[in-house]
């Protein structure tokens, strides 16, 4: 397997556990990036830009983007956050406060810190949207004003899978007088910070073929060498999944049937809560900036002031997640450390993507990561290709103190 890129001294047992997502983990195409303190100590990638390249006729290379489904939700949560350090943005405000036509249907009590930590009660659509009408940011917004909670706003909290993009993104637009969130993070934190991270990606993106095939990949057996300890589902999740009429499917159903995700259309269309495309480097780079400054063209750039990652970081939802099942824990917009996506630490902050993806930050380690990969699992919350790099990152910054 050939890997490309570079480790600091120290941090080699990476690039090992990385060569291992491919030799035994299956990983077809994917990169990863490391930043402490500011600095890049790991930068690797290899495999196939497209996951059905077979052949491996089109490697993948360095700035080679994928979709990284909800990872987007850590980036696109910097954006009312920032609002919020600037002023414009009150989170303890009801969220018709800024958008009248959503107070309908008992809504009026939804506070913006509600969307942000999952409280809202609105993870599924009663009708569905169809994939035409999903990339239209009006009928997503209109789809959640006119939908009723399926429990009390604020008492519980459960993983606003879907919807929880056009709350957001609506919520930016009546802020920021109409522009979304997409064009915020290209405005604001993309084009100043260097990154290759996009939410809709622009056509001349596309057209220059930056962002690679994604697919579904066969899950590896279990019993085969080096796969570790597999844990069996509990019961009650394998339900949830399996049956129509649970929270569980009617969130993630929210748009049905769900696009085809290499569609230019799906690709151009800004979806906060599942459509990002970037590079390892974009994510691992976007979260070292929010928690210190980074080098090169961003010297001297910092996102979030200490009192706005303390926002980030917060618990404000912890327990059995009404849709995901398991145990989940929340911020304002970040999923936090803990057994059903673990980080580095207690104290790391940031957002999986379903099937694989994921980019975190650890302020006390100063670790910033971001991992990509074409190749997208039954995994949820805590792929274990991510989790196996995560540990190797665990054990280097131990060893490098």
């Amino acid at each position: 397997m050939d890997v490309h890129g570079t480790v600091a001294e120290g941090f080699e047992p990476v690039r090992d556990a990385f060569v291992r997502n491919f030799t035994v983990r299956g990983d077809r195409g994917a990169a990863v990036a490391v930043y402490r303190d500011g600095r890049k100590v790991v930068d690797l990638w290899g495999g196939t830009r497209d996951v059905d390249d077979a052949d491996g006729a089109e490697p993948w290379r360095r700035g080679t983007a994928q979709v990284v489904r909800s990872a987007t939700k850590g980036v696109a949560a910097a954006v009312p956050l920032l609002l919020h350090r600037r002023g414009e943005l009150d989170l303890d405000a009801p969220v018709g406060e800024y958008w009248p036509e959503f107070k309908a249907h008992g809504k009026e009590r939804v506070l913006v810190r509600h969307v942000l930590n999952h409280r809202a009660g609105l993870p599924v659509l009663d009708r569905p949207l169809t994939p035409e009408e999903a990339l239209d940011p009006a009928r997503g917004a209109a789809a959640v004003a006119a939908q009723a909670p399926v429990w009390e706003p604020g008492t519980d909290h459960g993983y606003h899978a879907l919807t929880y993009g056009w709350l957001l993104d609506e919520l930016v637009r009546r802020v920021s007088g109409g522009r979304g969130a997409g064009q915020w993070i290209a405005d604001e934190i993309a084009r100043p910070l260097g990154l290759d991270l996009w939410v809709g990606l622009p056509a001349a993106e596309e057209a220059a073929g930056r962002a690679g095939r994604v697919g579904r990949l066969e899950e590896p057996d279990p019993s085969a060498p080096g796969q570790g300890p597999r844990l069996r589902p509990k019961r009650a999740v394998t339900e949830a999944y399996a049956d129509p009429d649970s929270l569980t499917r009617r969130t993630f159903a929210a748009i049905t049937p769900f696009p085809d995700q290499n569609d230019p259309a799906y690709r151009a269309a800004a979806l906060p809560a599942a459509n990002g495309i970037a590079t390892a480097d974009a994510l691992a780079r976007f979260y070292a900036a929010l928690i210190g400054e980074v080098d090169g063209v961003t010297r001297g750039m910092r996102l979030f002031d200490a009192a706005t990652m303390e926002l980030a970081r917060a618990e404000e939802s912890a327990g059995p997640d009404r849709v995901l099942v398991v145990a989940t824990r929340f911020g304002l917009g970040y999923m936090l450390h803990g057994s059903a996506s673990p980080f580095l630490s207690p104290g790391s902050f940031g957002h999986p993507g379903r099937g694989g993806s994921l980019g975190f930050a650890d302020p006390e380690a100063g670790i910033a990561f971001g991992y990509v990969t074409n190749g997208f699992r039954r995994s949820v919350t805590a792929d274990p290709r991510a989790q196996a790099l995560v540990r190797a990152v665990r054990a280097s910054a131990a060893r490098t103190g």
